[in-house]
């Protein structure tokens, strides 16, 4: 027992310095290449810190178990929005910049969307991941290229934003990249250790695998985000922390979900389960964004606090419904007569509030 917490807690450890390795890094190289904070958290930064979602899922298409590569996609990216961003915004109130409405939400739709549409008949054919596969190189060389023709302009824009202006010895662009990967790997390496040990410990109180897998695993391959995110929100870079996830979301459809597409051969099984549940949920979640952010350029900090709320309940259905546990019908029924339905008009009024404000773009 003592050997789990020791691990738990270097994991943790390894977490916190391996999210201020990465931000540190990932800021500093913006600033010296031209490319904006925001840019570098939609793809450096996004990219690595789905390295556990990868590295899980590209077994589990290799093992022929479908529902793993598939569930650990959707789940973490239905974590990344509500655990992730609520989170972020209960630190600071995440100014959204307008990029991030006007492209890159709606290509996180979009990619939702596709995938949404791909499942529906019942599996990723090897064919639909190549195409996934193909459209984050497009995406990625697309970003680049927008970012570096802003030249000089986004460099003035965001020499004011890097923190520690003063120090010199990062401010070659070898040691802001060994940062980075150094960063990464910490993350991966505080990932490992931090799931292993919560699933060993709750496997001593008699845990069941089914709800082990629901939460600390699903939870602990977003780990390097939620990290990632939180050291960039405390730091002041609110680019990078929405960044991250926008750009990780894209990422585990685009890049996770057609490399494990592509090695499953015979097709990826998608679970009846997860094409009239999940995956809806996850496009749901998505599409929220959208409203939330434009409603005064901001995710403000009940937004964030209703954000990690829906998680909890997300949560709380999959382990009731797991366990056909008797009150599941009963809380169904709350959450789509009550909750739902003041979620939305919630959000209706913020929205219609922040246009009447005349809110500037972040």
């Amino acid at each position: 027992m003592q050997s789990h917490i020791l691990m738990f807690l270097l994991g943790l450890g390894a977490l916190t310095v391996g999210a201020e390795l990465l931000v540190r890094g990932a800021s500093r190289l913006a600033l010296t290449f031209g490319i904006s904070p925001l840019v570098v958290g939609l793809t450096v930064v996004a990219f690595g810190t789905s390295a556990p979602e990868m590295a899980v899922s590209a077994g589990a298409a290799l093992s022929g178990s479908g529902d793993i590569a598939v569930g650990n996609v959707v789940g973490s990216n239905i974590a990344n929005v509500l655990l992730i961003l609520g989170l972020s915004a209960l630190i600071v109130p995440l100014a959204v910049n307008e990029q991030i409405i006007r492209q890159e939400i709606p290509i996180m739709i979009g990619a939702s969307l596709l995938l949404v549409v791909m499942a529906m008949d019942g599996s990723l054919s090897a064919g639909e991941g190549w195409v996934l596969f193909a459209l984050v190189i497009v995406y990625t060389v697309f970003l680049v290229t927008q970012s570096r023709r802003a030249g000089q302009a986004t460099q003035d824009e965001f020499a004011g934003e890097m923190p520690d202006e003063k120090s010199k010895w990062d401010a070659h662009w070898a040691v802001q990249l060994a940062l980075v990967v150094v960063g990464l790997g910490l993350l991966v390496l505080g990932a490992d250790w931090l799931v292993g040990a919560a699933v060993a410990v709750a496997r001593i109180f008699g845990v069941s695998d089914l709800v082990i897998g629901l939460t600390v695993v699903a939870v602990g391959t977003s780990m390097p985000e939620i990290a990632t995110s939180l050291v960039a929100a405390f730091r002041g870079e609110r680019d990078i922390a929405v960044g991250n996830v926008v750009g990780s979301n894209v990422f585990n459809i685009f890049a996770v979900m057609g490399v494990a597409g592509i090695l499953a051969g015979n097709g990826l099984a998608v679970s009846e389960a997860a094409r009239n549940f999940d995956l809806w949920v996850m496009l749901a979640v998505a599409l929220a964004c959208l409203p939330i952010a434009i409603s005064g350029r901001e995710i403000a900090r009940w937004e964030g606090v209703l954000f990690i709320g829906y998680y909890i309940a997300y949560t709380a259905f999959l382990v009731l419904a797991a366990q056909k546990h008797a009150h599941l019908p009963a809380f169904s029924g709350i959450m789509m007569s009550y909750v739902v339905p003041l979620t939305v008009i919630g959000l209706v009024v913020s929205f219609i509030h922040g246009n009447r404000k005349g809110g500037d773009p972040a």
